[in-house]
């Protein structure tokens, strides 16, 4: 046989097996024009000249290499239904007189096919997209548009050699496939599950367990910084006791139906239920991973949303005034002549100032133990997550800047945390023992603060004696890594952006040349670098959910195919005895919902559960906004059920056509 006779024999198979190829193809096409408009994103010199755009192009980069390695998985996952459904044929060639070289020639044109196809669609796609997804990210961060296009060559390679090499992997795994089978084995391929599976007790009881304890830590961690470090065991976990419940607990769960006599025994049941219970052992996998997939994209698209939606709330926070100075100098003399100086330009440049504020202030870092709070330069990594910022001001600036008149004793402190409560009467540190005497409700902005991951605890003591006494007691535990009092001092003003990022650069340029020392912010000349970060996020995390998406998409898809093929028999035999069409439809959608729907059921729970645990993650990035997040993650999972009842709709109308030709 000649390499012609192989080569019209792979684009006749491909032909007739359409059903299962054009989806798999266009699949492939999708993945390559994603992955080389993420990776050419990540390349183009645009984005690096904008403000902020390092970061935006950092931020692609990290989204090119997990769309590369989701791509690796997810395609080898769903040739693996092409595999299966192409055993049957494959062991009638052989049977026929093929030789096992023989199949594998036909799989290699016909992988030869489909890799030319997929990386001629994808990129063609992918450089035609390009420039519409490069204008979308400009539009999100409100850049200016330029004109002109961009093709990158580097991008269009980096593309060819990871699909070349997926292409490759999935090749010589289906020849592996079919060397290690004799044709008998290939035979029987479609049917391998027909024995019914046992009910997996430990395996359905350790999936609980699983699930239960990433659950527990989701809703029992209370740290954020906790929260950052737990997310991925917890989630771990979940995956881990998903795939056991799905697996195991299914198969539970179809038992227990039949065993309901009153249930079981109707017709759209009875041939559903049974159908089920056998094919169960293979299809629990697919179940498990549309599950998980629905969950990384409501994960996903419910927090970058909300941090793109949020950005003025997380911008506030993070720069509660349009202009922060905190002096670093050795004495509080020097501190004010450096603000004066502040005043004088502000006078100079006619910037209009419409609020200021100023304080003095001591923080240092602390242990935290319950009421009490360690100070000394050990911290083993067992405590990290009770680090605790400690921050002192006096009662007459808390009262200056806040506008009140609080008063308070000896001893007395009002306190304020910004992310876990203080839920004691007294507070202790070093050798003193303060009494709680109002938990407040807001404090001073301090920008610095709010976007440091641990903890911070605002404290308000009566004066600024008892402020030098603790500077001098941090000075004796920390020695030189102790802090020194520093100065605040924050105004708004109600200039344009352009104005205001003039004025802090010569702000800047005004304590360079007079060698103060001090931390400048302005939230006019931070903003595009949040835009590009959060703007970057949001991209990848939507552009990560349509693949997703189109994972779940497929694999259901596949899923509806492989069983359509599989209960063709079955339902021949029932409509051969009496069962009409109306029963095969009303026992097709009985199956489907029975199962097909626990995935987003599932999928809804742990979105549920996980609610508290990302609310704390989103806080480590300044978004504070609970209500807004739950609004996205409810949005996000409605229109999400929506898509999956159409997916539903759609690939119950392809398995009704098999089962009923």
């Amino acid at each position: 046989m000649n390499n012609r006779f192989f080569s019209k024999l792979a684009a006749s198979n491909i032909k007739k097996n359409s059903k299962t190829y054009i989806p798999y193809i266009l699949t492939c096409v999708m993945t390559v024009a994603m992955f080389y408009i993420v990776k050419s994103l990540s390349m183009n010199p645009g984005l690096e000249k904008m403000i902020g755009g390092k970061t935006l192009t950092y931020t692609m980069f990290l989204g090119s290499m997990l769309v590369g390695l989701f791509e690796v998985i997810f395609l080898f996952y769903t040739n693996s239904f092409l595999v299966k459904r192409r055993k049957k044929e494959f062991g009638v060639f052989n049977i026929l007189g093929m030789e096992k070289s023989h199949l594998a020639k036909t799989i290699a044109w016909e992988n030869f096919y489909v890799t030319l196809l997929s990386l001629a669609g994808g990129l063609t796609l992918g450089v035609a997209l390009d420039k519409a997804m490069y204008l979308l990210i400009l539009q999100v961060i409100g850049a200016d548009i330029p004109l002109g296009f961009f093709i990158s060559g580097k991008a269009i390679l980096e593309t060819v050699l990871l699909f070349l090499g997926i292409f490759l992997l999935i090749f010589l795994n289906a020849v592996r496939q079919i060397q290690m089978s004799n044709p008998i084995e290939l035979l029987k391929a479609g049917n391998v599950g027909e024995k019914e599976p046992k009910t997996k007790l430990l395996t359905a009881i350790a999936g609980v367990v699983c699930v239960g304890i990433g659950y527990y830590i989701a809703l029992t961690t209370e740290n954020p910084i906790a929260s950052l470090t737990m997310f991925f065991a917890a989630v771990i976990l979940v995956i881990a006791g998903t795939y056991m419940l799905f697996t195991a607990g299914s198969i539970a769960l179809l038992k227990a139906l039949r065993k309901n006599k009153a249930y079981y025994y109707k017709t759209k049941h009875f041939i559903s239920v049974s159908g089920m219970i056998y094919r169960m052992k293979q299809n629990a996998v697919g179940l498990g991973n549309i599950c998980i997939l629905s969950t990384a994209v409501l994960v996903m698209v419910s927090s970058t949303s909300s941090l793109m939606l949020g950005m003025e709330d997380v911008i506030q926070t993070r720069y509660p005034n349009n202009f922060v100075v905190y002096a670093d100098e050795e004495t509080k003399e020097k501190s004010f002549e450096g603000f004066d100086k502040i005043r004088d330009l502000q006078e100079e440049m006619n910037l209009e100032v419409t609020q200021e504020i100023q304080y003095s202030y001591l923080a240092f870092s602390s242990i935290n133990d319950g009421d009490t709070f360690l100070v000394n330069r050990t911290g083993s990594i067992a405590v990290m997550n009770d680090i605790a910022n400690l921050i002192f001001v006096t009662l007459d600036d808390y009262n200056a800047v806040m506008g009140t008149d609080k008063t308070l004793a000896d001893n007395e402190i009002l306190i304020y945390s910004n992310r876990m409560s203080f839920d004691y009467p007294e507070l202790k540190v070093f050798d003193k023992e303060y009494r709680v005497k109002e938990t407040l409700e807001e404090f001073l902005g301090n920008g610095i603060i709010a976007a440091n991951a641990a903890n911070s605890y605002f404290i308000v003591v009566p004066d600024e004696t008892e402020i030098q006494d603790l500077y001098a007691k941090q000075k004796e535990a920390l020695t030189d890594i102790a802090s020194e009092i520093r100065y605040f001092y924050g105004f708004d003003s109600n200039a344009g952006e352009e104005e205001q990022i003039a004025f802090y650069h010569a702000m800047t340029e005004l304590y360079a040349e007079n060698g103060y020392q001090a931390t400048i912010e302005s939230s006019a000349e931070a903003r595009t670098s949040f835009i590009g970060l959060y703007g970057g996020f949001f991209f990848i995390g939507i552009f990560l959910g349509l693949l997703f998406i189109m994972a779940t998409v497929l694999i259901i898809y596949y899923k509806q195919i492989s069983e359509g093929y599989d209960d063709k028999e079955r339902f021949e035999i029932m409509q051969k005895v009496g069962m009409s069409r109306q029963e095969v439809k009303a026992s097709i959608h009985s199956q489907v919902l029975t199962v097909f729907f626990l995935p987003l059921i599932v999928a809804g729970i742990h979105i549920a559960a996980a609610f508290p645990m990302i609310k704390k993650i989103l806080a480590l990035l300044n978004l504070l906004n609970v209500q807004l997040y739950l609004t996205c993650t409810i949005v996000c999972f409605l229109v999400f059920a929506v898509m999956y009842l159409l997916i539903y709709l759609l690939t119950a109308k392809t398995y009704y056509k098999i089962v009923s030709r």
